[in-house]
């Protein structure tokens, strides 16, 4: 199958790249970017993903434009970084993404065949596996853990690692499954608490927090987005909460909890309907899991390739 035209100029890229190298030369360029690195430019890559998250999240095609260039020009930056090393460039990096979309998509630029998006995903996963296996220095110790980045957030991560571990039947056989493991759970966390012993406390609630995330993943929601949708809504339930009660002259200082409570639920009240789901996009999840060893749990994952 010809690949099609890019839509971008190369010219606009090559701009974008010369402006990079001018503010890296180190007589000619900006005093703050000619000191930078991989380490400290890395936070401002994370924040400039969360942006784009952002302003698809808030349907603002015009944010979402110019948050996505600022995401190409971490990319850039960190690509220059490189190229002054001698590591790689730019070219390298689109040369690598291009042959890795080429050879995961067989059933395009190829003769392989792949009957729906749930099929692909799992070629798209046989295929990661294969690749991770192929650059094992000990192919015979490959994890099917292997690959899920520290970086993630600790729900997304989780998530992952739910998802990996469930391809190979490792699993609950369906949602029933995760509640009656999140109410294990919580009575654990709460014999911890009744014990004081802190170590048990942090680890108890780390597990709580770990099935619940198992449990959105089991509910093709994406544990991200919903806890953005809650504080989303909590954010806004808090403002007008303290805006009644400037209202009717008091302070959130001067007003007791049982007053607060009573404010917060007229707050709730002015919401119109469906705004619980307005302050969240749920995004779907796969279908894995982590707690039992379920061999009619073997199913494929859905959502996006992982």
């Amino acid at each position: 199958m010809p690949m099609p035209d890019t839509p971008i100029p190369a010219t606009d890229i090559q701009r974008l790249l010369e402006i990079m190298a001018l503010l890296r030369h180190p007589t000619q360029g900006c005093p703050w970017d000619q000191v930078q690195d991989f380490e400290s430019i890395a936070p401002h890559t994370i924040e400039e993903a969360y942006e784009v998250a952002d302003a698809i999240h808030r349907g603002d095609m015009d944010e979402l434009r110019d948050e996505l260039g600022d995401l190409l020009f971490q990319v850039v930056y960190h690509a220059r970084m490189a190229q002054e090393q001698a590591r790689f460039d730019f070219h390298d990096v689109v040369r690598a993404i291009s042959e890795k979309l080429v050879r995961r998509h067989p059933h395009v630029f190829g003769e392989a065949q792949v009957d729906s998006a749930e099929a692909q995903s799992r070629a798209w996963a046989a295929h990661k596996a294969a690749e991770r296996r192929a650059r094992a220095q000990f192919p015979a110790a490959v994890s099917h853990l292997d690959g899920v980045s520290l970086a993630l957030p600790a729900m997304s991560r989780a998530v992952k690692l739910q998802r990996r571990a469930a391809r190979v039947g490792f699993d609950w056989p369906d949602v029933s499954g995760v509640l009656d493991k999140l109410r294990e759970e919580q009575a654990e966390l709460e014999s911890a608490m009744a014990a004081c012993d802190e170590g048990r406390i942090a680890d108890e609630l780390g597990d709580l927090l770990f099935t619940c995330a198992n449990l959105a993943r089991h509910m093709m929601r994406d544990p991200e987005a919903v806890l953005r949708g809650a504080n989303y809504r909590f954010e806004q339930r808090f403002r007008r909460m303290e805006v009644l009660l400037r209202e009717s002259g008091r302070t959130l200082e001067e007003a007791s909890l049982a007053e607060m409570d009573r404010v917060w639920e007229l707050a709730k009240g002015e919401e119109a309907p469906g705004y619980e789901e307005a302050g969240s996009s749920s995004g779907s999840s796969s279908n894995s899991g982590s707690s039992s060893k379920n061999s009619s749990s073997k199913s494929s994952s859905g959502g996006l390739p992982p």
